[in-house]
């Protein structure tokens, strides 16, 4: 796994669907040793205005795998992708 967190969850403090988001996300990060950048969108502007109405949204790579719930089997494919691409 690349030293970088290979995933980005955009939320805020007061979201409970961004809690609830993260905290599905822990026992995947744990079986794929990954880890998971929080990015709070009230922090910026131009992340408010993208993602405002959606969020939790949760990125790979710069591609959007889900928003407000997590999609298991989607986070797990993207993970497993990463480690097969790694050398």
């Amino acid at each position: 796994m690349t030293e970088a967190a290979p995933l980005t969850l955009y939320g805020r403090a007061w979201c409970h669907l961004c809690d609830d988001m993260r905290a599905a996300l822990d026992p995947l990060l744990a079986e794929f040793g990954a880890q998971v950048e929080v990015v709070d969108v009230d922090s910026d502007p131009v992340l408010e205005a993208r993602y405002n109405e959606l969020v939790p949204v949760l990125v790979c790579d710069g591609v959007e795998l889900c928003h407000y719930h997590l999609d298991v089997a989607r986070v797990r494919i993207a993970l497993a992708a990463r480690v097969a691409a790694a050398p």
